[in-house]
């Protein structure tokens, strides 16, 4: 559905080459250096397969685990390093990350990471919280604003315009006529939008996320839900924030998306996919289509979530890391399963799981089960280049479903399967001052974290006594 921009590159270290990394002939964006560029495995999958190429697995000899591996290699791919893919650095058709030449490794320090824009923006994307009357005003105010002193191209989402309150809102009339309108899993607007405006909770940017399957635009989202972790900014401001972030005046955190691809067999059903889209996700092309089988790719935010469903037998899915299985995930609650999640979500639905919190810009994917049937089971961390695939275990029962980002929910049968990998292509997301602070402020405000009754220090005349009594 969307075409990819730019190529991901890595830099030969001039003390230690990387076998496998080989040399290609691929253009560089003006305006970056590189001594040597790559083609990346998670962005071109497949492309390096080939009579003439090697599959480049993971060596016998550094398995994981006694299990054996998957019957065929081609099942998964490793990328050129455990960091995972070098992220995009350009989002949307205008905005990129301005580079820093003090970089050491190609990973910038979290409070360098800058906005800048190529050329000025021109076009946004507003998307707001539906079915809460109380942002009607902000949506307005957000609008006028944009087109009449920024002479700015709005884009909002169909059924925003379709509600009763703006229909019958005559004074809104004239600016509700400039309004360019899409429709979710219809029309692509991946090449049309410079950057986004979330008016809501942490839902809004996620739904943010689930619109564009490829690079995604930088994301301004305001603080105008019930939690909003993942949206620092105050609306009573709005202007003044709007303004500075036009003029590249921003900093941003790279959020590392998930790419999961759901490997399905047909049974004897097609599902009928408008404009070559199905609920957001991106049909996949032949080379990645199995014989027999429905092959659908998702771009997640926060977490892919493998449960049992309304089943009331254990739930038994097997997790295999680069092809070696590494665990069978067995669990005895109505929601027993696996939590396969982000740094970003890590704060979510891992966290009420038990999970540690990660800072949204260390390379990481965190498996975290869920009413584990095991004491010893406890969440874990692995290297953001690693590829899981998820499956039900042949003994199992039942079923399973999995749901991605709290959205899109099916069921996985045996003979299915899941792929995970770290994607190329992250979030932009503007912060307020930089993306250690932003991350801080929001455990603090948000989750309460570490907020504790403190313990009363000495009274002064106790100290004296104390001070005398060590004299003695």
């Amino acid at each position: 559905m969307f075409e990819k921009r730019d190529r991901c590159f890595f830099r030969r270290s001039p003390r230690s080459p990387t076998p496998e990394m080989e040399p290609e002939e691929v253009g560089v964006r003006k305006g970056l250096s590189a001594d040597a560029s790559y083609r990346c495995t998670a962005c071109h999958g497949d492309e390096d397969a080939g009579p003439g190429r090697p599959l480049r697995g993971r060596a016998k000899s550094r398995s994981l685990s006694a299990a054996p591996a998957l019957p065929s290699t081609k099942e998964f791919r490793r990328t050129r390093s455990l960091h995972g893919p070098c992220p995009v650095t350009t989002f949307g058709p205008k905005a990129c990350v301005l580079q820093n030449p003090q970089t050491v490794m190609h990973i910038q320090d979290p409070a360098s990471q800058r906005l800048t824009w190529s050329k000025s923006p021109k076009s946004v994307l507003v998307i707001r919280k539906i079915r809460d009357a109380s942002l009607l005003q902000p949506f307005k105010e957000l609008c006028v604003y944009l087109m009449e002193e920024k002479n700015m191209i709005v884009y909002v989402e169909k059924k925003v315009l379709e509600d009763p309150a703006i229909v019958g809102d005559d004074g809104f009339g004239p600016v509700k006529k400039k309004f360019c309108t899409f429709r979710e899993d219809y029309d692509d607007i991946s090449n049309q939008i410079d950057f986004i405006i979330c008016l809501g909770g942490d839902g809004t940017l996620l739904y943010a996320s689930s619109l564009f399957q490829g690079s995604v635009p930088p994301v301004m989202a305001f603080h105008l839900g019930s939690l909003g972790f993942l949206t620092p900014f105050n609306f009573e401001n709005f202007q003044t924030q709007v303004t500075q972030v036009i003029q590249g005046n921003a900093a941003v955190v790279l959020r590392s998306r998930l790419k999961v691809k759901v490997v399905k067999e047909l049974r004897g059903k097609k599902v009928a996919a408008p404009n070559g889209v199905s609920e957001n996700g991106v049909l996949a092309s032949d080379r990645d289509t199995e014989a027999g089988k429905q092959v659908l790719q998702y771009q997640v935010l926060n977490e892919v979530v493998i449960d049992r469903g309304p089943s009331s037998y254990l739930s038994n899915v097997d997790v295999y890391l680069d092809g070696h299985l590494i665990t069978t995930v067995q669990g005895d609650a109505c929601p027993s399963g696996v939590i396969v999640s982000t740094p970003t979500g890590s704060t979510a639905y891992a966290a009420a799981a038990g999970a540690s919190m990660i800072h949204p810009n260390v390379p990481a994917i965190m498996i975290t089960p869920i009413c584990p049937h095991s004491l010893s089971f406890r969440p874990i961390v692995v290297p953001a280049g690693v590829e899981l695939k998820i499956m039900l275990s042949p003994e199992a029962r039942n079923t399973a479903w999995v749901s991605l980002d709290g959205r899109k929910r099916q069921e996985i049968r045996h003979g299915d399967s899941l792929s995970i990998t770290t994607s190329c292509y992250p979030l932009p997301s503007i912060c307020v001052r930089d993306p250690v602070s932003d991350w801080f402020e929001s455990l603090a405000q948000c989750l309460h974290w570490n907020v504790r009754k403190r313990q009363a220090h000495f009274a002064a005349e106790e100290e004296a006594e104390e001070e005398g009594e060590t004299e003695d």
